[in-house]
């Protein structure tokens, strides 16, 4: 079957499953911030309300932040520093979770890439930890991007980020691909290197993402068809 668009709301498998909080970690590039945007959008094509933070202090581009302007058409809430994407941009953010988290119905952290940006997770480790089962740390892996092509090699950067921020992680999100020229193919052979990845870090698969145009086997339960909104200057 075709991917359903996410931007229609009728994407189940990206919204029911998503707790209060969820943060969202991994490798530079993984697709950590393409994938934040999808799940803002599903839960709000829902009617619930959904605060989204650029928690990337490190890496100036592919930010949540430079998609400030369809947060406000969807009704979604960002939360950002103050001077994202100036020549004065500085690495600070502030906010408030527990408020956050109290005023709106799904909160999701968009978090810079390996551990040094997971250093800014750290200083919201202790009032994370208070939502227990309503939080998800979700680990996003790509074996196709460079320095993640092994389970060893993911697991790896994932105990580094986890040491970093001081929370650990509770899922992983299959989001290997190679940009305009994936394939539902690429995404199916990525499936064993997932699941011993799964294995040796006893962490479930939570979501396979297949991009805009792949087609999704029927057999694939744990699918989130993905529209992409983060591209590289050339692809736009």
């Amino acid at each position: 079957m075709m991917s359903p668009d996410p931007l229609a709301g009728n994407n189940d498998q990206g919204s029911c499953l998503m707790k209060k909080i969820t943060v969202i970690t991994g490798h530079y590039g993984s697709g950590k911030t393409n994938l934040a945007v999808n799940l803002a959008i599903n839960a709000a094509a829902e009617g619930r309300s959904v605060a989204i933070a650029d928690l990337d202090i490190v890496n100036p581009y592919f930010r949540t932040t430079d998609f400030r302007q369809l947060f406000a058409e969807k009704g979604i809430k960002l939360i950002a520093p103050d001077f994202a994407n100036t020549n004065l941009d500085i690495p600070s953010i502030q906010f408030d979770v527990e408020q956050l988290a109290a005023s709106e119905d799904c909160l999701i952290i968009d978090v810079g890439g390996d551990d040094a940006g997971a250093v800014a997770l750290g200083r919201y480790a202790e009032s994370l930890e208070k939502y227990g089962d309503e939080l998800d740390m979700l680990y996003v892996i790509n074996q196709r991007r460079y320095l993640t092509h092994t389970p060893d090699e993911v697991i790896s950067l994932m105990y580094e980020i986890e040491a970093a921020s001081r929370m650990k992680h509770t899922a992983i999100v299959n989001n290997t691909n190679l940009g305009d020229e994936t394939t539902s193919a690429i995404v199916e052979e990525s499936r064993s290197f997932a699941e011993e990845t799964s294995k040796r870090t006893g962490l479930p698969v939570r979501y396979t993402v297949y991009p805009e145009g792949c087609q999704i086997p029927s057999s694939a339960e744990d699918a989130l068809p993905a529209r992409v909104f983060v591209k590289k200057p050339w692809e736009k």
